[in-house]
């Protein structure tokens, strides 16, 4: 059974960014980064084509390493694959892939077992990098196991082409809707369906911007010791192909649906309508299935964290699932600061073995 000091599962943009700092502390040769992906670029394999981010380029990159100039301000999915191809390159980062974890658990003495598509591995330290892509979200819906039509979550999206002609529902007020409703405008007669009025930002306002805003906020609640909520970047980035929209009059959503039956949906008025295609833009739930033998729960079924790392657990940590593993940590505008806090956190840790 082959041993390593670190172990980080998965090698998208939260895994990269705490090896790098591992790296930087001087543990490059202790780390191995187990990857799912056949390949470099985390859960953005299987993004939609014409994804865009919603932060401008110079303020999508992960430490170390500036994201390169791109012919429009919001990089692409293919340019951010690169990018993030690139970026494991330079640093020169042990990555195996593909491999599948199976299961995380904690070995009797100290210490974790990890078991894997290619055998069982020993490590003193574990990593969970493996986002929320894996795990969507699909909402309840009255009837929407009778749909006799497709029903996908945005993850399985890939493109308009295969929906050419055919009616089509997109549920989801965020940004991942508006970029899909827009990505099919032209090719299908869509519709773009949300529970609350969408909420649009002004063209110079971008991810960065918001980003900037709720880092503010939060430093004031903690110098004044104010309890605040989490801020989100959840508003409407107009990046261009929703621009357009907007600019064609066609930028426009609906209420929601009540109910499926069959092959049509029914409206809150009672109106029965067919349609072949419902896209739902819903979210997704933190993909921590590997690690169910090690994550203890409080009675309110939460993890109990100090930081990013899990308090029961000694050892492992958690980074990129959402402000609760640190503040933006699930997006490349975010991710270093908690990359950084973790790996000197794990380093503290092993001189204490």
């Amino acid at each position: 059974m082959e041993h390593h000091t670190i172990l980080i599962i998965g090698a998208g943009q939260s895994g990269l960014s705490v090896a790098y700092y591992l790296r930087r502390l001087g543990m490059a040769e202790n780390v191995v980064l187990l990857d799912e992906q056949t390949s470099p670029g985390g859960a953005w394999n299987h993004a939609w084509e014409s994804l865009r981010l919603f932060s401008p380029r110079e303020s999508s990159s992960l430490p170390g390493m500036m994201f390169p100039m791109t012919s429009d301000i919001y990089p692409s999915r293919d340019q951010t694959i690169s990018y993030l191809a690139t970026y494991e390159r330079r640093y020169g980062f042990i990555v195996r892939r593909p491999v599948h974890v199976h299961a995380v658990r904690r070995q009797a003495a100290s210490g974790f077992v990890v078991s894997t598509s290619i055998g069982e591995m020993t490590a003193d330290v574990v990593v969970g990098a493996t986002g929320t892509w894996s795990n969507p979200v699909m909402p309840t819906i009255p009837g929407l196991e009778t749909f006799s039509g497709t029903a996908i979550h945005s993850a399985f999206y890939k493109g308009p082409e295969a929906y050419r002609d055919k009616r089509i529902l997109v549920v989801g007020a965020g940004n991942s809707g508006a970029q899909i409703f827009a990505d099919l405008a032209p090719v299908a007669r869509v519709t773009w369906v949300t529970r609350e009025q969408p909420q649009y930002l002004p063209d110079h306002v971008d991810g960065r911007v918001l980003f900037d805003e709720a880092t503010l906020r939060k430093l004031s609640a903690e110098q004044s010791g104010a309890v605040q909520a989490t801020p989100t970047i959840g508003e409407i980035v107009m990046v261009e192909s929703v621009r357009a929209l907007r600019e064609s009059g066609r930028l426009t959503s609906v209420g929601m649906f009540s109910a499926v039956d069959g092959d049509s949906v029914i409206w809150a008025n009672g109106y029965k309508e067919h349609v072949d295609v419902i896209i739902f833009c819903t979210g997704f739930r933190a993909a921590l299935e590997c690690f169910s033998e090690c994550l203890p729960r409080d009675s309110d079924g939460r993890i109990v964290m100090d930081g990013t790392a899990v308090v029961e657990q000694p050892g492992l940590y958690l980074v990129g699932y959402g402000s609760w593993t640190g503040f933006a940590s699930a997006t490349l505008i975010g991710v270093g600061r908690t990359a950084k806090s973790t790996a000197e956190r794990i380093q503290l840790y092993l001189s204490s073995l």
